[in-house]
């Protein structure tokens, strides 16, 4: 178990369409979510998107609590909130690597790579063209 000093952070980005989550966990004597200088529960307005970002502290059981300040750019609220997901996932397993089988298993270490595919030069958006038309 690779445990880090008292005092010092963790940090680690995670990635989600265009969504980019830089998280940082710092020992605490209670669990404190920051995202953007907001509480989680200000930022991320559902209870959908506020579970989907802390999923990570709800699949492994910590002795440790943490304070988690998070900073994400781009991309929409639902692509922020799995980039958030996925940070505070790779900054756990870089806390104590013994929690990398659970969050494998659950899938939070993997990136999502799917994205908006680009326009293509003739066509309306990607894939979608001009009806044809016989006569």
């Amino acid at each position: 178990m690779a445990i880090k000093k008292e005092g010092t952070y963790i940090e680690a980005i995670g990635r989600r369409k265009e969504a980019i989550a830089r998280a940082r966990l710092t020992p605490s004597t209670r669990t404190m979510v920051i995202v953007n200088n907001k509480d989680v529960n200000t930022y991320f307005a559902t209870q959908g998107l506020r579970v989907t970002a802390l999923e990570p502290f709800l699949k492994v059981t910590l002795p440790t609590q943490f304070e988690v300040t998070i900073i994400v750019r781009g991309g929409g609220i639902s692509g922020q909130a799995t980039a958030v997901r996925h940070a505070i996932s790779r900054a756990l397993v870089e806390y104590d690597h013994s929690l990398r089988g659970g969050l494998k298993k659950e899938g939070f270490l993997k990136r999502d790579s799917r994205a908006k595919e680009r326009r293509k030069p003739g066509l309306v958006k990607a894939r979608k063209r001009k009806q044809w038309s016989k006569r």
